[in-house]
């Protein structure tokens, strides 16, 4: 019985990789290890991680490959940032929930703090890197464009896009006079990892928290944060309320 419901199990998976994927995957057990996040399974030959670490650097290299043959004519450091853009830990995300990964990771949903986390980017990766395993660079390189770059990542959209905001919302605060900090409210402890809160302070006044797993991320999104609630982008008037 036990036999039967792991086949029956195994088939469906098969079938929902198949919906994302285009094809059939050889090796079912990395596609496994690929979906699984460590909030269930601890072991390095049990969770996701070592995929991830694999997938990140493959797509690197193919999403750089993409962009020397699309822009033959641009400087390196131009390059530089589009690839930046194209594997920046918040797109990923956004992507792997459009593609369907999200219904089919396996993660602790009981876990609040990953519902602020970058999971389901990480599995997208931690899938390249099982795809690369099981059907090689080529293949990779077919796929990744096919069905990561040329549905969800548009250039020209990208090109405009600026991801650095702590660099945004610095240049505002020096334009205005005004002083700007990060500073790390709180770190704590969550299912063994470290979780940190992030407050982006201007002359002394909390204006947004962030939260995420390393303070390079928390302090993004709290300076998203204040961006958005500051409407930086509208009238000075508009900045004034919430500091007052």
């Amino acid at each position: 019985m036990k036999t039967f419901f792991k086949t029956h199990e195994d088939a469906s998976l098969k079938k929902e990789l198949k919906n994302i994927l285009g094809f059939r995957p050889s090796d079912l057990s990395l596609y496994k290890t690929a979906l699984t996040h460590r909030s269930v399974r601890e072991g390095a030959d049990e969770n996701n991680e070592r995929l991830e670490y694999l997938g990140d650097a493959v797509l690197s290299a193919l999403i750089a490959d993409y962009l020397f043959k699309k822009y033959p004519y641009k400087e390196e450091g131009f390059l530089t940032e589009m690839r930046s853009k194209m594997v920046n830990r918040q797109q990923l995300n956004d992507i792997a929930i459009r593609m369907g990964l999200k219904k089919i990771t396996l993660y602790n949903k009981m876990d609040g703090s990953l519902k602020i986390s970058q999971i389901f980017g990480n599995t997208l990766e931690a899938l390249v890197g099982a795809i690369y395993l099981d059907q090689g660079y080529k293949k990779t390189s077919k796929w990744v464009k096919e069905c990561v770059i040329l549905p969800y990542m548009f250039m020209d959209d990208l090109e405009s896009l600026e991801i650095n905001l702590k660099n945004k919302l610095y240049g505002w605060a020096n334009k205005n006079g005004k002083q700007l900090e990060f500073e790390t409210v709180d770190e704590h402890l969550e299912n063994g990892r470290r979780l940190f809160t992030v407050a982006a302070v201007i002359d002394g006044v909390n204006i947004a928290e962030g939260k995420a797993f390393n303070k390079k991320d928390a302090s993004q999104i709290a300076a998203q944060a204040a961006v958005e609630k500051l409407g930086i982008t509208g009238t000075d008037s508009i900045v004034e309320e919430h500091l007052e």
